[in-house]
């Protein structure tokens, strides 16, 4: 079996998406992409509010793989709840909806037979990236006061399994007062 091909032949941005999936046969040009790997967006406790976001910002404009995603968001979710058990809710902001492709080549003994070479080399789709531009959030995490240094070392946390730069971004959430109707 052989490996993933290197992310840096997908890395950057060139023409748009490659997308098309249509309920109807004849509209769905892409006939084929393969589900993403990633389990959950959010996670945590949804209900309750937070005073803070934490947000992971990407200082460049790129393509991130679903795995690439689904092993940061991993890394994340264990260190926010061994740190702050469930006083936390993370969310995994970009989608993967640009299916890859890949000119798929033989090695080995005879394999002149069985390929086509660049006279067919549009590939078929491997996998799916998210497409994010600078200064987007890939993960937002809703944390108490306390709890802003864990999130932080936990999001960097996650930087190692991403491709470019990132950087953090602490913000405090305002809070909303509710409207009390008084009946006459």
């Amino acid at each position: 079996m052989v490996g993933l091909r290197v992310f840096r032949c997908y890395r950057k941005i060139k023409n748009r998406a490659y997308t098309r999936k249509s309920k109807f046969k004849s509209k769905g040009y892409i006939k084929a992409i393969p589900p993403h790997k990633i389990s959950r967006f959010e996670m945590g406790d949804k209900k309750s509010v937070f005073e803070y976001k934490v947000k992971l910002i990407s200082k460049n404009t790129l393509q991130i793989r679903h795995n690439s995603l689904e092993s940061s968001r991993q890394v994340v979710n264990r260190r926010l709840q061994e740190a702050l058990g469930t006083g936390y809710f993370l969310r995994l902001v970009p989608y993967p909806h640009h299916g890859f492709r890949e000119n798929k080549m033989l090695g080995g003994a005879h394999a002149d037979r069985l390929q086509t070479g660049m006279a067919h080399s549009f590939g078929k789709v491997i996998g799916t990236a998210a497409r994010i531009k600078t200064g987007s959030p890939i993960f937002i995490a809703h944390v108490n006061e306390a709890g802003i240094r864990k999130a932080s070392e936990a999001l960097m946390c996650a930087t190692s399994r991403l491709p470019g730069k990132c950087m953090i971004e602490v913000e405090k959430i305002p809070v909303k007062l509710e409207k009390v109707v008084v009946k006459a």
